[in-house]
């Protein structure tokens, strides 16, 4: 605690001493601390794990070794993340553009941030962690057109308030996203001459991933 009574950096789980000073310049300290203490969670609950598989999409944050941050989109049909207990979520890695910017901070550095967000019923959900990757787990056989899969071992769960979430419909599913029984067209860029003669030339090694060395940051 501090001189007025209020939670430190070094008591929080959620805040630093970045946070700290930005709550007390605006005497939002209170308020962030009674979230904290409300909201926030180290296991998904039954409706975590619900609103999780009920979306089509997350954005997935990640860093390099340096601490150099990335985010991506991440898109499929409703289910593909799966919730699979209380601390673990699970999704597939799907054929992409080759480039391994978000897996490839995974391998040096596994800490992870996952936003769920519901257009249609405005919500949000951020879910903390640290992720693993494999071509050789035993889920690889229930995702459609899988060449990984991630799991996040869960460390913090909370929601965020939905105010400024515009309110959307989905209209139709992308017809690249994986399905038993569908096979997903060929993308416009990879027919492109520019593009084309520089794809892998073959399907997917079977073999382990590689080994990197991995950043092992300090954890509060």
């Amino acid at each position: 605690m501090d001189d007025h009574g209020h939670g430190d950096a070094a008591s929080s789980k959620l805040y630093h001493e970045g946070a700290r000073a930005l709550q007390d310049h605006f005497d939002s300290r209170r308020i962030a601390d009674r979230l904290e203490e409300v909201t926030f969670h180290d296991d998904l609950s039954e409706d975590d794990a619900g609103f999780i598989e009920s979306c089509a999409f997350f954005f997935l944050a990640t860093a390099d070794a340096d601490g150099r941050p990335d985010v991506s989109y991440k898109g499929g049909l409703p289910g593909f993340v799966r919730s699979l207990d209380a601390k673990t979520v699970v999704f597939p890695s799907y054929d992409g553009n080759g480039m391994f910017r978000t897996l490839g901070n995974v391998l040096v550095n596994p800490e992870v941030a996952m936003l769920f967000i519901d257009f249609a019923d405005p919500g949000r959900l951020r879910v903390h962690g640290r992720a693993t990757l494999s071509n050789e787990d035993p889920l690889m056989s229930e995702f459609e057109g899988a060449q990984l899969i991630v799991r996040v071992a869960v460390d913090r769960v909370f929601p965020n308030c939905p105010r400024y979430i515009h309110r959307m419909t989905l209209e139709e599913p992308s017809p690249f996203a994986p399905r038993e029984g569908h096979v997903p067209p060929v993308p416009g860029w990879k027919r492109a001459p520019v593009f084309a003669p520089h794809l892998p030339k073959t399907a997917p090694p079977k073999k382990p991933l590689p080994r990197v060395p991995r950043r092992t940051p300090e954890r509060s």
